[in-house]
């Protein structure tokens, strides 16, 4: 991707997490981003095209911050620097979901700005596709961890499963971002989901 490129979508991710999908106007993207228009119409031809890249960008970028322990934020690069992630399969599912909730600007923003196109495929059939598509990846990912947790059950009970704490999760979220739950409740409760998660799966392993 290339630096102009990046700066488009990263500047999307903005506008929409501080605006909603329905405030992002191609002018006020291309002053975010220190652009022209014409240069934001050449690489995504309209503005549908901006928002199925602006999620692909979100994604990307989640699974980023979502694949390490420990964070350090590096003023001089805008990135971050962490150590190898856990190898034990109960401790990455829980990496995985948890770091979804975190006191970060990138985190706040970027899952503010999901679920306003998250919203926003309501109304908008294309871009629900790609959503839907980055909704499986993710429930593919966490199942594949709860599999690895409880190897014996039945892969349609850990997609259900993996499917009930991704949903869970947005739920929360939701309520986190808005100020209705604070951050570290948000975290318990998806502890204890998890917990459920694997001990139904377990005794399902138990009966089968």
């Amino acid at each position: 991707m290339t630096d102009r490129r990046r700066a488009i979508l990263a500047g999307a991710a903005r506008v929409i997490a501080r605006q909603g999908v329905r405030g992002l106007r191609v002018a006020d993207l291309a002053a975010e981003a220190g652009v022209s228009t014409a240069l934001i119409y050449y690489h995504f031809k309209d503005r549908p095209g901006i928002l199925r890249h602006a999620l692909a960008f979100i994604g990307d970028r989640a699974d980023r911050y979502t694949a390490y322990t420990a964070y350090t934020a590096s003023s001089a690069t805008g990135g971050v620097q962490a150590p190898a992630p856990p190898s034990d399969p109960r401790q990455l599912l829980q990496q995985t979901l948890l770091l979804e909730f975190q006191e970060l600007p990138e985190v706040r923003e970027n899952s503010t700005a999901w679920g306003e196109l998250r919203a926003h495929a309501v109304f908008d059939p294309e871009l629900r596709d790609d959503l839907a598509a980055a909704g499986a990846a993710w429930v593919a990912e966490v199942a594949g961890h709860l599999a690895a947790l409880c190897p014996a059950a039945a892969p349609g009970a850990v997609t259900a499963a993996a499917e009930r704490l991704t949903a869970l999760l947005e739920g929360l979220s939701v309520r986190w971002l808005s100020g209705l739950l604070p951050l570290e409740h948000a975290r318990s409760l998806l502890r204890g989901a998890i917990g459920v998660e694997i001990g139904r799966l377990g005794s399902l392993s138990t009966v089968n």
